[in-house]
């Protein structure tokens, strides 16, 4: 027999193997093969009788790796779809859907977990000679009922010798508990507006559609999901609910473990151990875990009885990877959906613009919500602070210090917002105008004071703060601008005795960390962040937002920035009076005129995505466009613009749905020591779009590389 499989090298082909006892019920499964001095493993996508490869060529595949059982029909869908929608190689996305653990031949291994004693084992017990002393305490132990691997071999030298013979001898086995099917705990009485949402997302549950959940912040969206999440488990199906950021991730699960006490949830994110990560992957792969939460790459957690799928903050870039197999974990997920026949929720308080399109024009189903789920929340009121009549010092205009005082004296808490972490974005010499840069990108390199070093946040490059300019000798270097860690030595400078904690991705540097950073900020003072903090937290004492240096998405090249500009400050403003006590947001500005922040003070979501719906239809911006990128990366800049030229004159025959636009370099042309350049595709027609991209990527394939490297990018959301 035949096996074609899928590897995680850079050409779109499957790859022939001979191998022995084989049959299609091994297709899904994985299989270390040879290739070339190497040895891989790879997934069996098919399995034949033929092959086109001569038999004088034709390897064996080493081992089928039957340990883990074959993925299902439905998955393996889906990454079909992944490479065929985003022109990758199958065996690319394979090993970017797979945890680490498993694309290796390494057994993953049960956890640690309990035994207990079989009635053959109490037999033994009787049998067994005083002078197998390990052996008898070890069966005793579990005479006396269920115990732990790490309580029976605690203390005792060769114990784990001794439990792995019994469990050979049929005397010990695992102990898997009884569980009761998992039942939401009921925390909360739906407000009249939740319960009309609940009852229409219901209704659909059983069939595929889009359900696009847009409530503003604080309206109770997630305990409208963990409803319908509680009408699936019912029905004995599994749950899938995404996240975009690693920061929403702890205070969610401990959420979901409080309200559903019996059911097996699993997370998913990179920042997880790999054997705890596997291990949790094969929980659902097996059925038994009954939830899913995780970041973007749990869009492809293998889970056989699939019932719901939920995206939170669906309108979060961080759903879209930008290395390697560029894809969308939001629209994977909507793929998903389809494939398995089930219900998608995506949820927002400022949807993206294309799902509140197509929510609009009927495509999608529309579940709103307009009010806070607490009566006596309310709102925040939100004020601009006119930076020109209120002169900012230290970051700060007399306004905001005054709010914030104000807090402090009534025990309340604050939020100070900035989106820029570090000291300072910027070192320079004031008398011959030098500039530190990072000398491997085309970026000014950040001020980190408590750490004494420069480091630029694209590439990671850290180095000494230097004594001196390099270009003049002047010895007064000075910073420029802001980020958190000035902003909290400033505020502990005018407030010295108020509790202040900074949240930004310096200060959290491990899971556990931002645990107990967000256990403490409940207790501080005034809280100072990023977009850490932006969304999906729930602070009962804060009842002020100041949001410093708000202006610079106002006036970006990129005709997204005015979009995620008022999905960031909506959410940071929504961080407010979200129990009972009233909130207040102020944002200091110099154009307070401006329309989006005119649709922020009356909280007009939807004024504000018509009007730049409108703008973008002029335009000819998605969502009326489909667009792609063509990349191309080398150490020289000349030799990627010569790659693009050459990929456009072997372009397929222009057609007038497509337009294809002259290459220029990326707005951050130098990345890690490479130089980015890029040709754009745009077009009104999905499918005419991805039938020239089929037909351009087989020939890109074929380009000598010439020192470049190059990929496609669907859907881009950064140039």
């Amino acid at each position: 027999m035949i096996l074609r499989v899928a590897l995680d090298v850079p050409v779109p082909k499957l790859f022939d193997y001979r191998a022995e006892s084989v049959t299609e019920a091994d297709i899904g499964c994985r299989a270390l093969v040879p290739f070339g001095k190497k040895r891989l493993v790879g997934l069996v996508v098919e399995v034949a009788t033929e092959s086109d490869v001569p038999a004088s060529r034709l390897r064996a595949a080493e081992k089928i790796l039957r340990d883990v059982a074959p993925l299902e029909r439905e998955w393996l869908e889906l990454v079909k779809f992944c490479s065929s929608y985003y022109h990758r190689p199958l065996g690319e996305v394979v090993a970017a859907a797979l945890p680490p653990r498993l694309r290796t031949a390494r057994p993953v291994g049960d956890p640690p977990g309990d035994y207990a004693l079989t009635p053959a084992g109490s037999d033994a017990l009787a049998a067994t000679p005083p002078r197998q002393r390990r052996l008898r305490e070890l069966l005793a132990r579990l005479a006396r009922g269920p115990a732990s691997e790490s309580d029976l071999v605690a203390g005792a030298r060769r114990a784990r010798d001794s439990l792995r013979r019994g469990i050979d001898a049929g005397w010990i086995v695992p102990y898997v508990p009884e569980r009761p099917e998992p039942r939401l705990v009921n925390a909360h009485e739906l407000t009249p507006e939740q319960g009309q949402a609940v009852g229409s997302l219901r209704r659909g549950l059983e069939k595929f559609g889009v359900s696009l959940l847009y409530g503003v912040t604080g309206s109770g969206k997630t305990e409208i999901y963990l409803q319908l999440i509680a009408e699936v488990l019912t029905q004995r199906k599994q749950v899938l609910v995404l996240v975009p950021e690693i920061a929403l991730t702890p205070a969610l699960e401990t959420a979901f473990r409080d309200r559903f006490p019996q059911a097996r949830i699993v997370t998913q994110t990179s920042a997880m151990p790999e054997l705890e990560r596997a291990r949790g992957w094969l929980l659902a792969h097996r059925g038994i875990a009954h939830i899913v939460l995780g970041t973007r790459l749990a869009v492809f957690a293998s889970l056989p009885r699939l019932g719901l799928v939920v995206v939170d903050e669906e309108q979060d870039i961080s759903f879209k990877q930008r290395e390697g197999v560029r894809y969308s974990a939001r629209d994977l997920a909507i793929a998903r959906a389809r494939i398995a026949g089930v219900r998608v929720v995506l949820c927002s308080a400022t949807p993206s613009l294309e799902s509140f399109h197509h929510a609009s024009s009927g495509k999608y189903e529309l579940v709103s919500l307009t009010r806070r789920a607490i009566p006596e929340a309310v709102l925040p009121a939100l004020r601009l602070i006119d930076t020109r009549a209120h002169p900012v010092q230290d970051g700060f205009a007399t306004p905001l210090l005054e709010a914030l005082t104000a807090r402090l004296a009534r025990r309340e808490q604050s939020l100070v917002f900035l989106n820029r972490r570090g000291y300072a974005p910027v070192l320079a010499c004031p008398a011959c105008g030098w500039v530190k840069d990072c000398r491997r990108c085309s970026a000014h390199m950040v001020v980190h004071l408590q750490e004494q070093t420069l480091r630029c946040h694209h590439c990671g490059l850290a180095e000494d703060i230097p004594r001196a300019c390099p270009e003049c000798g002047n010895p007064d270097l000075q910073t420029f601008g802001r980020g958190t860690q000035r902003v909290e030595l400033s505020l502990g400078e005018k407030f010295p005795d108020a509790q202040i904690l900074r949240l930004d991705s310096d200060a959290v540097r491990a899971r556990s960390k931002l645990e107990d950073l967000l256990e403490r900020a409940a207790h501080a003072d005034i809280l100072v962040g990023t977009q850490i903090l932006a969304k999906g937290h729930h602070f009962e004492r804060l009842t002020l937002v100041g949001v410093l240096n708000a202006d610079g998405g106002l006036f970006s090249s990129d005709y997204r920035a005015s979009e995620r500009s008022f999905a960031q400050l909506q959410q940071v403003a929504g961080r407010a009076g979200r129990a009972n006590l009233p909130g207040q947001v102020l944002i200091q500005t110099r154009y307070p005129g401006h329309p989006l922040y005119q649709s922020l003070v009356k909280h007009d979501y939807v004024g504000f995505a018509k009007s730049v719906l409108a703008e973008r239809r002029e335009a000819g911006f998605p969502p009326f466009v489909f667009e792609a990128v063509l990349r191309a990366e080398s150490s020289d800049p000349s030799r990627a613009m010569r790659f693009l030229r050459s990929a456009i004159e072997l372009a397929p025959a222009r057609r007038p749905s497509i337009v294809l636009y002259d290459p220029a370099p990326m707005s951050l042309a130098r990345l890690a020591g490479v130089e980015r350049a890029q040709t754009l595709l745009q077009s009104r027609s999905r499918p005419r779009l991805q039938a020239f991209l089929e037909e351009w990527s087989a020939t890109l394939y074929r380009m000598p590389a010439q020192g470049v490297r190059w990929h496609l990018d669907v859907d881009p959301i950064e140039f």
